[in-house]
């Protein structure tokens, strides 16, 4: 039961690690575009 649990916390953790840095790369991509966009008018 132990193994089982620490599996489940290790998978937890890796998966908000995983989504914590798809969303600082989003948010990096978004911010590069917007300095590096040219204006409109």
């Amino acid at each position: 039961m132990g193994k089982k649990l620490l599996l489940l916390i290790a998978t937890a953790i890796g998966a908000a690690a995983l989504q914590k840095k798809f969303k600082d790369q989003q948010a990096e991509r978004d911010l590069w575009h917007e300095a590096t966009d040219r204006p409109t008018n």
